[in-house]
């Protein structure tokens, strides 16, 4: 007999990407399936417009503009991903607009706070020299989640890997 595994807290962290797009598929599906709560998250890390910080000084009106238009965009897409939810019968979605370091909150915070047993990402977007220099947010919380971690790959990288 197996012992399957009912998610019934599932995070799904978004940030706009095709691989997040495609990681909520997924968790929508997981959610569906098991009956379960779907916690739909974007961070919104402050410290990634810290380029146009001016001599120390903080961040000049044109950058706090851009964050503010971000923020609203990102506010958007959240709602418009709970809406996404309901369509497939997903009777408990929130959505999270949380600020911060997202490896941190994603990792630890919110699974903790929010009882988290399955999160869900998608594969990193970052280039090279940036993954170098910050590190991949899905590989930390592969590393530090208390939970069950699904990385859902890009489809253009499976596409390219298949080609091979």
């Amino acid at each position: 007999m197996l012992d399957t595994q009912q998610y019934q807290r599932i995070l799904i962290a978004l940030d706009g990407s095709e691989s997040s797009e495609n990681a909520f598929t997924k968790a929508v599906k997981i959610a569906e399936r098991n009956k379960g709560e779907l916690i739909i998250a974007h961070v919104f890390d402050v410290n990634a417009y810290a380029l146009g910080m001016i001599d120390n000084v903080g961040i000049s009106a044109l950058d706090a503009t851009v964050i503010d238009i971000d923020r609203k965009r990102m506010e958007k897409m959240l709602e418009e991903h709970k809406l996404k939810a309901k369509e497939y019968n997903i009777e408990k979605v929130q959505a999270i607009m949380a600020q911060g370091k997202p490896k941190i909150i994603l990792a630890k915070e919110i699974p903790d706070e929010y009882h988290i047993d399955l999160i869900v990402v998608g594969q990193t977007g970052l280039n090279v020299v940036e993954r170098w220099m910050m590190g991949s947010v899905s590989e930390y919380i592969i590393r530090n989640a208390p939970c069950d971690v699904l990385i859902v790959r890009n489809k253009t990288q499976d596409e390219e890997d298949n080609n091979d």
